[in-house]
């Protein structure tokens, strides 16, 4: 039995794994670490085996005071760490504080720490470069986006992960990466979400790329198996659903129009002006021409993940 802290409770993922985590026999105590008071975070306080505290993960004396006081006290063992920015358009010192400097802060604190040995980062996979000239199948060796114009969304991603993983063998940890596909659901900085809100979808004229999405359900299991492993390592966490953008938009319920590539960036830059959607067509223009599924064979031969939660689609679900 394990205690077991998970940072970014407060936000849908990180309540449902809470939810998760104290269905879990192998877990003794659940901490659960939000930015927002308890009482606009959890809707749930009363078993005994949860703690939530709000703790803002950007002032490292706060989470110092959080790892060496109720953590240690509590016996937590294993930390998942699951609370980044969601909004695409975030940008600025401040997010980029939230997303990269308290993930670092988080996990030097944790390495000297007398009781946790296993730190978990819930990473993405926009991480990755998709072109036109790389395998559509994305194993863990795939190259890393490394473009100094990528959005501070992907930016941000990127140091986070490559942070961790520089600290594999260096650190007294067991650490890993889980590079996540995009969990198709609201509240979760989906962009493939937003954008299927619109009433009317727009695509690129000539493309039908394929996609590789997952359901919370999925993501959580995979956060869960992570955090009773025993090896350390990266490893590429896909979701049950692999379709191509238009049967994606059908699914939806939602009619797709295909328009030349040059008008895509001005539509979506209209609609995010008038009706304050989080959608970038710009981020998302390479994978709404190339397509890119995650290989997930070693999260299932080593973490015993696999995806088995589809996706509740509105349409032939």
């Amino acid at each position: 039995m394990s205690g077991v802290l998970v940072t970014g409770a407060d936000a849908p993922i990180g309540e449902r794994l809470v939810r998760t985590l104290l269905d879990d026999k192998g877990v003794s105590h659940v901490l659960a670490v939000g930015a927002r008071p308890l009482e606009q975070a959890l809707p749930f306080t009363n078993d005994r085996r949860l703690t939530y505290l709000s703790v803002d993960l950007r002032r490292e004396r706060r989470v110092r005071e959080m790892l060496f006081g109720p953590a240690r006290d509590l016996g937590v063992r294993t930390v998942l760490h699951t609370a980044m920015g969601r909004g695409a358009g975030e940008e600025g010192k401040s997010v980029h504080l939230w997303n990269v400097e308290a993930t670092r802060d988080l996990l030097a604190v944790c390495e000297r720490h007398p009781t946790i040995k296993t730190f978990v980062l819930r990473s993405y996979a926009e991480v990755y470069q998709v072109q036109a000239d790389l395998p559509v199948l994305i194993g863990e060796d795939h190259p890393i986006n490394l473009s100094p114009n990528a959005p501070q969304y992907v930016r941000d991603r990127v140091e986070a992960d490559l942070h961790a993983c520089v600290r594999m063998g260096l650190s007294p940890l067991r650490i890993l990466v889980l590079r996540c596909a995009e969990v198709l659901a609201p509240g979760t900085g989906s962009q493939l979400f937003d954008y299927l809100e619109s009433p009317i979808c727009f695509r690129p004229m000539g493309y039908d790329p394929m996609l590789n999405l997952m359901s919370v359900n999925d993501l959580v299991e995979a956060l869960r198996l992570a955090a009773h492993a025993r090896e350390q390592g990266v490893f590429n966490v896909p979701g049950a659903d692999t379709l191509p953008l238009s049967l994606c938009i059908e699914k939806w319920g939602r009619p797709a129009i295909p328009v030349p590539g040059a008008w895509m960036t001005p539509l979506y830059r209209w609609r995010r002006q008038l009706r304050g959607h989080d959608f970038s067509y710009g981020m998302n223009r390479r994978r709404f021409h190339y397509s890119g599924v995650l290989d997930g064979r070693r999260a299932r031969d080593v973490l015993g993940y696999v995806p088995s939660h589809a996706i509740d689609w509105p349409v032939f679900g």
